[in-house]
């Protein structure tokens, strides 16, 4: 028989465990006297269990919100400053040679002052008095824009086309979308859907867009035709020709519209005389995709498939601005209504830039590569903000904050290119459209949602989805 030595048991987990826990009662130990060093806190306090959840993208915010917090409270604890000052001019000022002699200040003593309540030594957290008077101060409400759309609309045979413009918003809070070769009105009031036209089996919708005061509504087609819709009466009252391929872009200015094709023309057509057009812009070598009056009226941004974005004076046929940064097709184009002058344009696949311009001198002043193609550009009525809808490779939609171009929330629900963009008159929702044939409703610049927005996924048709 073989003996083996004995093994030595050794100690499991639980009990190296229970002999490390201590209790979780603290006494402090004030034997030296120094109160300042020796007290301790307790442990983390629980949290309260009656408190609301945030949803995520609130949730986010809150944290981007409280990481700044702590990143100034280290600040203070440590280099004696806040988190927006500058850290090196305080230290430079604090730090002195190691060989200089100073003479220490006289210290004044006053009756009961160690026993007063507000010395550091009492207090029951470990941070100065700068830092508690900043966790103390009240922070701005945070910001909280919902990542799902509020309502989802089915619309068969929305075409996943790059170079069309198929939806718009009127000021009277109508939504007109061109579906194969028919236009379509849904009411936001009543969530009624009206159809307005049908081009037959041999044209289809191109392009939709409404007059100003929202009474009419501009339709360009496959053939090259645009036509003019009365609303209140339900009926077509013009029809203009002279264009050679399709009207893939409409824009208003004032009775004056405006028609951009494949046919690389840009007309100018009054509605209240009889000619077809009045007057007729040619600079561009490919298909005319993005067309944009100034809210002053007297400067046209057009975009073309020849990655060209001109600037054009209302008073001449001549461009004001030929600008070629771009190095693919430019569709997306957006005048600010808060700066005169300042023009917004973006690139396709191969650019997948924004870009900002000066058009009273033709400098670009800012611009940012978004890593998608940028399908759609549409600034905020009430705020110094930007929205972009993308295409490859992300299908995003991103608002932005200008000038800093920082992103404030990014929204992804859309399976295809988001290719559509259209506001809501009070500038509050916007509407996005993709080949995935949806329509997407967000609230994204108010802070609170009606009750009337919240009726779930509906059919362009009536239809449960």
């Amino acid at each position: 028989m073989i003996l083996l030595p004995k093994k030595t048991p050794q100690k499991t987990p639980s009990s190296k465990r229970r002999n490390s826990m201590c209790g979780d009662r603290f006494i402090p130990n004030y034997s030296s006297g120094d109160k300042e060093t020796q007290y301790n806190l307790a442990g983390p306090l629980t949290p309260s269990k009656g408190k609301r959840r945030l949803p995520p993208g609130e949730c986010d915010a809150v944290k981007e919100e409280q990481n700044k917090i702590y990143d100034s409270v280290v600040k203070l604890e440590i280099l004696g400053q806040d988190l927006y000052d500058n850290p090196l001019e305080k230290i430079t000022k604090q730090r002195t040679s190691v060989y200089s002699f100073k003479t220490p200040k006289k210290r004044t003593y006053q009756m009961m002052d160690s026993d007063s309540p507000s010395q550091h030594k009492y207090s029951l957290t470990p941070v100065s008095q700068a830092s508690q008077n900043l966790l103390l101060t009240p922070r701005k409400a945070t910001r909280h824009i919902s990542k799902t759309p509020y309502k989802v609309l089915d619309a068969p045979e929305l075409q996943d086309d790059f170079y069309l413009n198929l939806v718009d918003w009127s000021s009277t809070n109508q939504l007109s979308v061109g579906l194969g070769s028919c236009v379509y009105l849904w009411s936001a009031c009543n969530s009624r859907v009206t159809r307005l036209c049908d081009l037959g089996p041999f044209d289809s919708v191109t392009s939709v867009n409404w007059m100003q005061k929202g009474t009419h509504l501009a339709v360009g087609t496959n053939r090259g035709l645009v036509q003019l819709w009365d609303i209140q009466r339900g009926r077509k009252i013009r029809q203009f020709s002279g264009h050679q391929a399709r009207v893939g872009s409409l824009a208003w200015n004032g009775d004056i519209l405006t028609s951009g094709s494949r046919d690389r023309q840009i007309l100018n057509r009054d509605i209240r005389v009889s000619n077809d057009y009045i007057k007729k812009y040619l600079g561009h070598k490919q298909e005319v995709c993005g067309l944009k009056w100034n809210y002053e009226e007297n400067q046209l941004a057009s975009g073309g498939n020849d990655n060209k974005l001109i600037i054009w004076d209302k008073a001449s046929t001549t461009p004001l601005y030929r600008l070629e940064d771009h190095v693919a097709a430019v569709k997306a184009v957006s005048w600010s209504p808060h700066q005169h002058g300042l023009l917004a344009s973006g690139g396709g696949t191969a650019d997948r830039k924004i870009l900002f311009w000066n058009t009273l001198n033709g400098q670009c002043v800012q611009g940012i590569d978004t890593g998608s193609q940028v399908c759609n550009l549409s600034w905020s009525k009430t705020t110094n903000e930007l929205v972009s809808t993308h295409g490859y490779s992300q299908n995003q939609i991103i608002i932005w904050k200008y000038p800093s171009m920082h992103q404030i929330a990014t929204l992804i629900g859309h399976t295809y290119r988001v290719l559509y963009l259209a506001m809501s008159p009070d500038g509050q929702n916007i509407v996005t459209g993709a080949g995935d044939e949806t329509l997407r409703f967000w609230n994204v610049f108010n802070k609170s949602k009606s009750k009337e927005t919240q009726n779930g996924a509906l059919s362009l048709f009536g239809h449960i989805r």
